[in-house]
């Protein structure tokens, strides 16, 4: 079994120690840094690209679901660490993202390690849960936010709407267009459409699901079909259908 490279993120000393401790016994573990703060998190996870972080949730500066919010690089495994009481918990606990509630027992941080080792199999899986999980969290933040999970080759992203530039199908696959880059998404464009109804995001195609708040330019290419340009340089046509959507937008 891989010895998954971890990093623990805790601001109290005495709680930090201990769990490098217990970690140092457990041989399917390799602890490769700590961090006290969200901020040094932040660079320690882009400089050793962790598989696991042990991550405390209530932090100064920057707490855990903060960290994780600005997080640019592939998004490892979670196993949060909080003293919140277990009814407190129910507000943001979501399937197996694991938790481990303070003062943590060895056999809890073993059973945890264990979940994280699974979730190895499927990180689709268990990437989509921490994003519920930041949607469903309140410290610090607004309650619902959503973020927007992403691949890249074997790798997840967690990416702010804001990001994103346009949705574009390509038979099976929908990439996730942002300012430079393409991920590939793990839903459908349908399901994509359904999750961000009521926003920006507006299908102007019937492939292709555009950020309003990026386009840069509206031309007409007749009397029924109008060419959107993104402040990025990416075009779309946008379908007969879809017409009074841009008359709205000329208003």
């Amino acid at each position: 079994m891989k010895a998954l490279r971890t990093l623990v993120v805790e601001d109290e000393p005495v709680s930090r120690r201990v769990l490098l401790e217990d970690l140092a016994e457990m041989d399917d573990i390799s602890v490769v840094g700590e961090a006290e703060n969200g901020q040094q998190a932040l660079r320690q996870i882009e400089k050793l690209r962790p598989d696991l972080v042990l991550l405390d949730i209530q932090m100064p500066l920057m707490d855990g679901f903060q960290m994780l919010r600005q997080l640019r690089g592939p998004l490892p495994s979670i196993i949060f660490v909080t003293a919140y009481s277990e009814h407190a918990l129910n507000a943001f606990e979501v399937g197996a993202v694991d938790y481990l509630l303070k003062p943590v027992s060895p056999d809890r941080l073993q059973t945890a390690v264990g979940r994280a080792q699974a979730a190895l199999g499927n990180r689709q899986e268990a990437v989509e849960r921490v994003a519920q999980t930041l949607g469903a969290a309140t410290i610090g933040e607004k309650r619902g936010v959503v973020k927007i999970v992403a691949r890249k080759g074997e790798d997840y992203y967690l990416l702010d709407p804001d990001e994103v530039f346009a949705f574009q199908a390509d038979r099976e696959i929908v990439w996730v267009r942002t300012r430079d880059k393409s991920y590939m998404a793990t839903q459908t464009l349908q399901a994509i459409d359904e999750r961000f109804s009521d926003t920006r995001f507006q299908r102007v195609h019937r492939g292709v699901l555009v950020n309003l708040d990026k386009v840069r330019r509206i031309s007409p290419l007749s009397s029924q079909r109008w060419l959107l340009t993104l402040t990025n340089g990416l075009e779309y046509t946008v379908s007969k259908r879809q017409t009074p959507l841009l008359r709205n937008m000329l208003r």
